[in-house]
Parts: structure tokens; C-alpha cells; sequence
């Protein structure tokens, strides 16, 4: 059947950032949808961010697409260009290959719920704002490419 179990599907605030890059993710929850959906050609993820929570580090990525729309609360949307508010309903693109940094910032006093989706070949990417890059076989490097004890998940 195609309707997913949501309580079914495992929900972890893992991440692969090293320290002390993984600290502002640590009230980030999400459940990885597309696989136990069976899809392979893209991501999705429905993610919770707890107040102070961070989505990520700022980055983009050189060959992925990722597309969000926001369900439920508010948060801040960090970009090259500013920050805006996303509240429910409202969305947000990043193609591929603009290397404009972009994050979530949870800076309510309440949860906000989100929906991810994201496609492409991993070709790796940057993170803005700190010494980090990812390589498309999912290790972290800073940028004169000594590599960090740490890989992505």
C-alpha cells in the first residue's frame, strides 16, 4: 500500500557533523520518508526542529535540487541575501550549483514541522559560514582539504 506509516518509520536527530559543528542540530528530529516508500531518485524528509534548532549548517549543493515547504510553526529561512520568515504553507527552492548557503533557524518558542525533498547526482558542496566542505563519497574536509574525523549520514 502506498500510504506510509509514519509511526513506523524511525525518528533520530543523528547527524555526522563533527564537534562542535553538530551542537545547533541537536533539536533537529526527522524521519527519512523515501525509503521506506521504496523511492531511490530522490530524498524526502519530514523534519522537526525544537526551539534554537538549526536544519543544518549554511550550505549548498553543487548537484542536488532541494525543495521545502513548511506545515506547520515558523522558522527563519538564512540565505546569502537576508533571512525571511517561513510560516506554514510556504515554500523554498535551492538548485543546484548556486552556492548560496541556506539553513533553517528555529527562533520560536514552539516547534516547527517541515517537509524536504531534494534530487540529483552528489557531487558535494560548502558550508558558508564555517571551514567545511562534503564530497560526493560523504566525507567532510575543510577547505584546504584536510579531512574531518567524520562522515555524513
Amino acid at each position: 500500500m502506498p500510504k506510509l506509516d509514519l509511526g513506523t518509520i524511525e525518528r533520530t536527530n543523528r547527524t555526522g557533523y563533527p564537534p562542535p559543528h553538530d551542537a545547533a542540530v541537536a533539536g533537529r528530529w526527522y524521519q527519512r520518508l523515501a525509503p521506506a516508500g521504496k523511492l531511490t531518485d530522490f530524498g524526502v524528509s519530514l523534519v522537526v526542529l525544537k526551539p534554537g534548532a538549526w536544519s543544518s549548517q549554511r550550505h549548498w549543493h553543487e548537484g542536488e535540487d532541494e525543495f521545502l515547504i513548511m506545515l506547520e510553526g515558523e522558522a527563519v529561512l538564512v540565505e546569502d541575501e537576508g533571512e525571511v520568515v517561513l510560516r506554514a504553507g510556504d515554500c523554498a527552492a535551492f538548485p543546484k550549483g548556486v552556492r548560496n548557503g541556506h539553513h533553517l533557524r528555529n527562533e520560536s518558542g514552539s516547534d516547527c514541522r517541515f517537509l524536504c525533498v531534494g534530487g540529483g547526482e552528489a557531487k558535494g558542496g560548502a558550508y558558508s559560514d564555517i571551514d567545511m566542505l562534503f564530497t560526493p563519497e560523504g566525507r567532510y574536509t575543510s577547505k584546504d582539504g584536510t579531512p574531518y574525523d567524520a562522515s555524513r549520514i
